[in-house]
């Protein structure tokens, strides 16, 4: 397989690429799905399928992507600048609720700026470049974290619509600070909520209490999915420290206990107390030690594996694995977990119901897989 690399300057470019050969994977013992490999990236970060099925894709260092259904053709339709060291990049990708008359998209990128560095929250226009392309024009920045500071880790940056189209819900991580997770003042350990301008939401939880107006929740570490479910509860995962990898169901204005309460311990061994009864903080539905390393969340809705329906899907990095989360109602529990051989950055579903997996491209490969029921 060739792998084919992006490269462009500027803030807008549109460059067609040659297809890929792709062919179906064997099928391995035990897993009951079939993969077939679509198409193979530079470091994949998020992705999204517009309306006629094709996908909208984000790689690390700020190429955004339209790529047709069946992962054959690829277009650049944006050129982000960001900071892509560690964690760092462009990153989480979704379609505005009205994007069928707006064509606007939101997406998440890290860059540098006064302080050091942050978590940026934009949004632009697909619109056809006149050469019988498209590309993302009428970049605006919307929303950065609060404040920026030095490091390249935990930047989180996903996004989530609330079912009614109204909101944005926007996840800052704690930048690898700890303490700002429990700082009313800063944005750096939370869920906001926004309007779709980026602007605080009106009713947020905790503005009587002196918290910043954006913030929906806090005590958050480094928050890697947020999903609603079909009855509207709001789903977190975030990555522990030492252990203690969660699923959290999000509510207005509680403390998710980070950086004072945690399943897992810190890195040099010191231990953090666990979540218990009565300590002031909302515990994890699920909690994963050793750790799965979590990255992008799905909540199922499709029919093809109707077994899975409501279901929460998480992509396991470390853990190189696909993990199933079963919900009922508010409560969560441990479903299945499948080796995929590769770190996991990004589950999504797609159009038919099939479930689509974006490996990192970092220290595993790059591609795009399809998982189809056998």
């Amino acid at each position: 397989m060739i792998r084919k690399t992006l490269f462009a300057t500027g803030l807008l470019t549109t460059t067609l690429l040659a297809s890929t050969a792709c062919s179906a994977q064997p099928v391995a013992a035990g897993k009951p799905f079939k993969e077939t490999v679509v198409a193979d990236f530079d470091s994949p970060w998020a992705m999204t399928f517009l309306p006629d099925k094709r996908m909208l894709v984000t790689e690390k260092k700020g190429q955004m992507l339209l790529v047709s259904a069946d992962g054959k053709s690829r277009q650049t339709v944006a050129t982000i600048t960001v900071d892509s060291a560690g964690q760092g990049g462009l990153m989480d990708v979704a379609l505005a609720p009205d994007f069928a008359t707006s064509q606007r998209v939101y997406f998440s990128y890290s860059t540098a700026g006064e302080g050091g560095k942050g978590v940026v929250l934009a949004r632009g226009r697909l619109r056809p470049d006149g050469g019988g392309g498209e590309r993302l024009g009428e970049i605006e920045a919307l929303f950065s974290a609060r404040p920026f500071v030095e490091g390249n880790g935990h930047y989180s940056g996903r996004i989530a619509f609330s079912p009614d189209g109204k909101y944005l819900f926007f996840t800052n991580g704690e930048r690898q600070k700890f303490t700002p997770a429990q700082d009313p003042k800063m944005t750096l350990g939370k869920v906001l909520r926004l309007t779709l301008d980026g602007k605080p939401a009106p009713g947020n939880p905790l503005v009587a209490k002196g918290f910043a107006p954006e913030i929906w929740s806090y005590g958050h570490r480094n928050l890697l999915g947020i999903a609603f479910d079909a009855q509207g509860n709001l789903w977190e995962q975030e990555m522990g420290p030492k252990g203690g990898d969660e699923v959290n169901l999000i509510k207005p204005g509680l403390n998710y206990g980070w950086p004072n309460a945690s399943n897992g311990s810190n890195y040099d061994g010191s231990d953090i107390p666990d979540h218990k009864p009565g300590d002031g903080y909302e515990p994890p539905k699920v909690f994963w030690n050793p750790v799965i390393s979590p990255g992008g969340l799905m909540i199922y809705s499709g029919s093809m594996f109707p077994q899975w329906k409501g279901d929460a899907f998480i992509g396991g990095l470390s853990s190189k694995s696909l993990v199933r989360v079963h919900l009922t109602g508010t409560n969560a529990a441990k479903g299945d977990q499948w080796d995929m051989g590769a770190r996991i950055r990004e589950v999504e579903q797609g159009p038919d119901g099939a479930i689509w997996v974006l490996e990192d491209g970092g220290d595993s490969q790059g591609r795009l897989i399809k998982l189809t029921a056998k």
